[in-house]
């Protein structure tokens, strides 16, 4: 029996009827070639069930705790994938009928690409964007690109994005494993952004597909401004600014990476969480013999030229982007 196109990979958590409404979304797919594996992180709430009695392939995987968004999906691809691609989907992520189909298309017309990103719709407010594809900053912020925007800004071709975002992202698997797939000490958080970093860095490139629409709930589960989000967040993104900036940019970057935790610390003093996000940053920085480590591994691949990765950075505040930040003319896909 051959093997499937896409394997989707799904870590589910106390989803709800979440899980259920993706499952639906997949059954409504026009393409059809594709597994599913469910990996239940202990969810409490029965919503695994909704993994069982399922028209198409479906792999469901219950663990006796959690271990994260990062492990969970790395145990699905290292013990249970069988296709070329993977399709990571959050249990909050529901792809339009002709999602797959567009995605294979596009494979097909880009050998040379990877990793591909969804078009993300908010769920709540379908006239609006929760994200194309993420931003990258020199201060080593992060977001997702267009979040909250209208849906006309989505550009009408496929472009190049710094990293995908993991709630529907697409890889070569055999790129996710050579990359070592997600950092597992992130647990949940930025852990797509590194990947996209560490993919970046040794040669490839991630591509918005803005045809490929998903409507995403967003932080459903964890909480957009939760204690969990706020303390992962601000902790990982510190470990991805330091295992992935090269040398020569480290130089001159490292100063604004270091304003910006000064200028966050202040706003999280202003709204009384300051105490939680010093606890990130010094977890983050405690951290720091096994990062450079994996910093030294990582950056004797890298082939990606500084100026090119300065090219693909945003250098503008966060709240400066009132349009998608990226350029349609840099790539013509």
């Amino acid at each position: 029996m051959s093997s499937p196109f896409f394997s989707i990979v799904i870590v589910n958590y106390n989803a709800g009827a979440m899980l259920g409404n993706v499952m639906s979304a997949l059954s409504d797919q026009t393409y059809k070639n594709f597994e599913v594996v469910v990996i239940d992180n202990n969810s409490q709430d029965n919503s695994w069930r909704a993994a069982e009695n399922l028209p198409f392939p479906c792999r469901l995987v219950r663990l006796n705790s959690n271990t994260g968004f990062a492990s969970a999906n790395n145990l699905a691809v290292k013990n249970y994938v069988n296709a070329e691609w993977l399709f990571l989907l959050n249990p909050d992520a529901y792809p339009e009928p002709e999602c797959l189909e567009i995605i294979v298309q596009y494979i097909s017309q880009t050998p040379d690409i990877d990793c591909f990103a969804c078009s993300l719709i908010d769920a709540n407010k379908p006239s609006h964007l929760d994200g194309m594809g993420d931003t990258y900053h020199i201060s080593g912020l992060h977001w997702r690109t267009g979040h909250g925007a209208p849906c006309d800004i989505t550009p009408v071709h496929p472009i190049e994005v710094f990293s995908a975002c993991a709630a529907a992202a697409i890889y070569r698997t055999e790129t996710y494993r050579q990359l070592g797939g997600f950092d597992e000490t992130y647990f949940a958080y930025s852990e797509d952004v590194d990947l996209g970093f560490r993919l970046r860095l040794s040669g490839g490139k991630s591509l918005l597909l803005p045809n490929a629409k998903v409507h995403h709930v967003g932080s459903a589960i964890t909480g957009r401004s939760s204690d969990f989000s706020v303390y992962h967040g601000h902790r990982n993104l510190t470990w991805t600014f330091i295992k992935n900036v090269p040398d020569p940019l480290m130089l001159i970057l490292l100063p604004v990476h270091l304003a910006m935790i000064f200028y966050m610390g202040c706003f999280f003093a202003v709204s009384g969480r300051l105490r939680l996000y010093m606890r990130a940053k010094i977890d983050a920085f405690k951290h720091i013999r096994p990062l450079l480590a994996q910093r030294k591994e990582i950056q004797s691949k890298r082939t990606c030229s500084c100026l090119n990765l300065l090219q693909m950075m945003a250098w503008r505040p966060r709240k400066s982007f009132t349009k998608v930040s990226i350029k349609q003319e840099n790539t013509n896909y």
